[in-house]
């Protein structure tokens, strides 16, 4: 009986006790209350922040949240034709000159001069990279100046003001389904304007390899950025000092400009990188600089050389491929002749060109030729040379312009 007794005692000591604020502090955390029970459920996953490089080639740091089940919607019905192809924006970086000054600050653009152009040859008037020489091809005014053919093979020289026209022409001779679309599009990279813009063929290919599977507004922003790592911003001038304000005004117009290559090449990797490069065209675009340095690559060559030995060179130098050779030559060269069988837009164009339903080919999938065979495009595209360049441009904008005016 006094066992039990003194039991009960202990026990209501140990209550009391337990009630006191240090038992309580001291006390382990009550247990989770069960999970509901129901249909399973996926782990709710810590949210960790990690390193890595996007689809875009930029190092990005990225916080992953718990996973959750988005609400399901229905993709609106497509209406009318599919949207335009993107590649026309990235394709056009190859010819855009990069600066990082503001627009109201640049110089006004050159007016058109008119000199010897062909359709066979280079038309761009080229900068040398590290010079800002002038370099023209010397291919075009012998290929079109009477003195050099004999006379029964003398034809009308053209020229840089008169070469888009006669373009047009010959193009709306072979089919004149091309005629709508010649009308309603102008083609300024041909025009007497575009042909009078100086080109520098590093800048051109740089930009084609910052280009490569980015957006075209991503890309322009990587090209300024990599552009700043060349040129320090200024230190602000005397608001009060008018000489301090006019040189930063000149100086601005002239000391913003593209790097050139021997500064590229003595870069580092690892510096080039923060203007949001990936490691591998880092790597490209420094290797790139390397070749105009040692001398495998020169102005003049790109500026005299025949296409395929462009394409043969270009192709040759880590992270150029055909088709950025390709957009090198049409935009940065401003060469007439050029055809890319392996652009998706262009085949997309001609599809609907042909007259054919490009939505329902999409839908139907079919590999990377799904819209139409490498045979068939270069069928069409031979009949209208040596304007192919032109051509392809013109398929870039066929879903621009109303495909039942050409039936």
């Amino acid at each position: 009986m006094s066992t039990r007794k003194s039991a009960r005692l202990s026990a209501a000591s140990d209550l009391k006790s337990s009630s006191s604020p240090a038992a309580q502090a001291m006390a382990p955390p009550p247990p989770p209350p069960p999970a509901p029970r129901g249909r399973k459920r996926k782990a709710d996953a810590k949210a960790t922040a990690e390193d890595g490089e996007d689809a875009d080639g930029i190092i990005t740091e990225t916080t992953t949240a718990a996973p959750t089940t988005p609400n399901k919607r229905r993709a609106p019905k497509s209406q009318g034709l599919p949207p335009a192809t993107p590649t026309p924006s990235n394709a056009s970086l190859f010819g855009e000159r990069g600066s990082t000054t503001p627009i109201t600050k640049l110089k006004p653009k050159p007016a058109a001069v008119s000199r010897l152009a062909d359709p066979n040859a280079t038309n761009a008037t080229l900068l040398s990279p590290e010079s800002s020489q002038v370099v023209t091809s010397s291919r075009a005014a012998t290929a079109t100046s009477p003195s050099k053919q004999p006379q029964q093979q003398q034809k009308p020289s053209a020229t840089t003001a008169t070469i888009l026209e006669e373009a047009n022409r010959h193009l709306i001779s072979v089919d004149d389904r091309m005629r709508p679309l010649v009308e309603r599009n102008h083609c300024r990279v041909f025009s007497p304007e575009g042909l009078a813009e100086k080109v520098d063929p590093f800048e051109s290919l740089c930009s084609g390899i910052i280009s490569q599977q980015v957006s075209g507004a991503a890309a322009k922003a990587i090209k300024k950025r990599f552009v700043a790592l060349f040129n320090p911003p200024a230190p602000d001038p005397d608001p009060d000092s008018n000489a301090a304000a006019d040189d930063a005004d000149s100086s601005a117009q002239t000391s913003h400009k593209f790097p050139h290559p021997s500064q590229v090449a003595a870069c580092t990797i690892e510096h080039l990188r923060t203007a949001g490069l990936s490691q591998r065209k880092a790597e490209y675009v420094q290797g790139l600089a390397q070749k105009f340095v040692s001398g495998e690559l020169t102005t003049q060559l790109l500026a005299d050389a025949p296409y395929d030995e462009v394409v043969e060179r270009l192709t040759a130098v880590r992270g150029l491929g055909r088709w950025s050779v390709e957009m090198f030559a049409c935009f940065g060269l401003k060469r007439m002749d050029v055809f890319s069988l392996g652009d998706l837009g262009v085949q997309r164009g001609m599809a609907a060109f042909e007259g054919r339903d490009v939505a329902k080919l999409k839908s139907k999938g079919g590999g990377k030729f799904k819209y139409m065979s490498e045979r068939e495009m270069q069928e069409i595209a031979d009949r209208f040379k040596p304007y192919r360049s032109l051509f392809m441009w013109y398929m870039w904008r066929v879903e621009e312009t109303d495909v039942s005016t050409m039936e």
